[in-house]
């Protein structure tokens, strides 16, 4: 795949970054039939669903030289945190979610794979977003398939610093959505900088990432507490 990850990303892995790849997908592979971590078990699907739509979601900040403080929430199996982490070392990953054997599986795998740069935790992330030492704290947020979009920036702003970014990765995107969710962001600190589309290189599926640029610190009160959200979305 090497072709198409710098046809498609302007990036391609080192042969060492595709051991590492390689190892997480037999790793996923082999938990997965005890801990039911993905659908996607399939060696081209996971490679397009899983390594390059988590690498390609993040756009250009994959090739800019500076390091960052990440969080992935609703990290699941550790997409798409996982894969950035061996795409960049540099980058500090908190991958967050609030079930303990998803994490567990992440806290077991990482040294295999020689990932120092993971910290792996459990938490809720309404939760989370309300506790100094995350709140405000991060340069990326990244929320892949976890919820509705307005409910991801709120799960994400409270976490961003002043010029940090959130970025949301989906599916497809209408501008009611857009319209929708820029009133939700402007609530929480934030403005939509770029809609980027994309289509996948096997199966040439469409795909969004919204960035949210970071502008002001976001209100107390948020996030909601745990669940209203999800009840009743900005």
């Amino acid at each position: 795949m090497e072709s198409i990850w710098q046809d498609t990303i302007d990036w391609s892995p080192t042969e060492e970054q595709q051991l590492k790849l390689h190892f997480l997908y037999v790793a996923v592979i082999t938990a997965n039939q005890r801990l039911n971590l993905t659908r996607i078990t399939e060696p081209e699907e996971f490679w397009e669903k899983h390594l390059w739509d988590s690498i390609r979601g993040v756009g250009d900040l994959i090739t800019n030289p500076s390091a960052m403080n990440v969080v992935d929430i609703g990290t699941g199996a550790g997409f798409p945190g996982l894969p950035l982490a061996i795409a960049r070392a540099d980058w500090q990953m908190t991958l967050v979610d609030s079930t303990a054997k998803k994490i567990g599986f992440i806290e077991s795998i990482a040294p295999e794979i020689g990932l120092a740069n993971i910290h792996p935790l459990v938490s809720r992330i309404e939760e989370l977003g309300q506790q100094k030492e995350h709140r405000h704290q991060y340069d990326l947020a990244l929320v892949r398939a976890v919820a509705s979009a307005n409910i991801c920036a709120e799960y994400a702003l409270p976490l961003v610093k002043i010029g940090g970014t959130a970025i949301l990765y989906r599916g497809n995107w209408t501008e009611e959505e857009s319209e929708s969710l820029e009133l939700a962001v402007a609530k929480l600190g934030g403005e939509i900088s770029k809609i980027d589309r994309f289509t996948t290189p096997l199966s040439n599926s469409i795909r969004h990432c919204i960035r949210i640029e970071k502008t002001a610190n976001t209100h107390p009160y948020y996030p909601r507490a745990v669940g209203i959200p999800t009840l009743k979305p900005i």
